[in-house]
């Protein structure tokens, strides 16, 4: 094979490695690329470049993800642009894809921030009522080794914030990918680089829009978290608390549908009723709810309870017909089955922020 067209196919193989995010380091892409085309070793000569693959990545998104990709880069340069502002006491810097225009299914912004006091940093998350996790990742090259903070963070899309000593806002930070100095942009320039590329947007209105949007995490967060301490009759829920119940279904229906966002979220917010009005928790979830779930999730938490009568075989024969023909009924029996299962005492049970962040993954990767 001419080593100008194993270039070529080592690039595109790993670009689909890291598209399908089987890889997510360009080296180790390339390599295995390479030994699955070349079944030995390959010259450096024949390796493609970073940029290359980042260009093969590229058009492998706008090939599998169509206009929704242009759509999907405007909005998380808004979100991007939006969390600026309210960090803007920490010099934020964009870089990576969101600037570059290289986004795909998956991508999420990242940021460089500059504080001496991490715990400042998350303070002013928490202020904002932000979900994220902290991550401190040592690196050793050239004999050095460094602590890199990250934060990870989960609003609306998925951020990384990599908090740097304030020395270094004059860094001459470089690509792992070009190897040349690192694409950057600061509030301000920023703000000039989209009014450039979106003359036809007003900024200020697409902000206002953005801050006024409500992440829907955190209103599952915020209606599941008090169901800790919603206890249920222990006749017909010996596990206990009602969050303990709903963590239980949703284990069980990863177990059956691990990729069904509509149905793992009725599985997990089927009860959260509970909180509102035991008596009538159905309707309380939904009123509650309204506007942050899909109409199937909405479907399936509404009829949950009439999956218990279909097993029971109390149900009336014709509202049991008007259920079967909706398209959705096998899920609604299996969410019945789901529901009674998880009524088990000393269960292990994900925590509720990992199975929120399990759903919002899932939710980002299908955008």
């Amino acid at each position: 094979m001419r080593a100008s067209k194993l270039r070529k196919q080592i690039a595109w193989q790993a670009a689909r490695l890291m598209y399908d995010r089987d890889e997510t380091e360009y080296y180790r892409a390339k390599m295995k690329a390479a030994r699955r085309l070349s079944c030995g070793w390959v010259k450096p000569s024949e390796l493609p470049s970073n940029a290359e693959i980042r260009d093969e990545i590229e058009l492998l998104a706008r090939q599998h993800e169509g206009n929704s990709r242009t759509v999907h880069l405007f909005e998380m340069r808004i979100a991007a642009l939006a969390l600026m502002r309210q960090l803007e006491r920490y010099s934020p810097r964009l870089i990576g894809s969101v600037l570059t225009g290289h986004v795909r299914q998956g991508s999420d912004i990242d940021l460089h921030l500059f504080s001496d006091s991490l715990a400042a940093v998350t303070a002013e998350l928490e202020y904002h009522g932000m979900t994220f996790d902290v991550e401190r990742k040592q690196v050793t090259k050239n004999g050095e080794t460094q602590t890199f903070r990250h934060i990870r963070l989960h609003d609306g899309f998925e951020f990384e914030l990599t908090v740097y000593p304030t020395r270094q806002k004059s860094y001459p930070f470089r690509s792992s990918i070009t190897g040349k100095p690192i694409e950057k942009a600061n509030l301000s320039q920023f703000r000039q680089f989209l009014a450039r590329e979106y003359p036809d947007a007003d900024l200020d209105i697409e902000l206002g829009r953005q801050e006024e949007r409500v992440d829907r995490f955190q209103v599952y967060a915020g209606l599941l978290l008090p169901l800790e301490n919603v206890e249920q009759d222990r006749r017909y829920h010996p596990e206990g608390d009602v969050l303990y119940h709903s963590l239980q279904v949703y284990g069980l229906a990863c177990d059956q549908r691990p990729y069904d966002e509509d149905f793992l979220l009725a599985a997990l917010l089927h009860d959260v009723g509970k909180g509102i009005d035991p008596t009538d928790h159905v309707p309380a979830g939904l009123e509650a709810l309204d506007g942050f779930i899909s109409q199937r999730t909405a479907w399936l938490i509404e009829h949950h309870m009439l999956a218990h009568a279909i097993h029971d075989h109390t149900i009336g024969a014709r509202k049991h017909r008007r259920l079967r023909e909706n398209p959705s009924y096998a899920e609604l029996l299996l969410l019945g089955e789901c529901d009674r299962g998880g009524r088990q005492t000393g269960v292990l049970t994900e925590d509720l922020e990992e199975a929120l962040a399990y759903i919002r993954q899932i939710s980002e990767a299908y955008r």
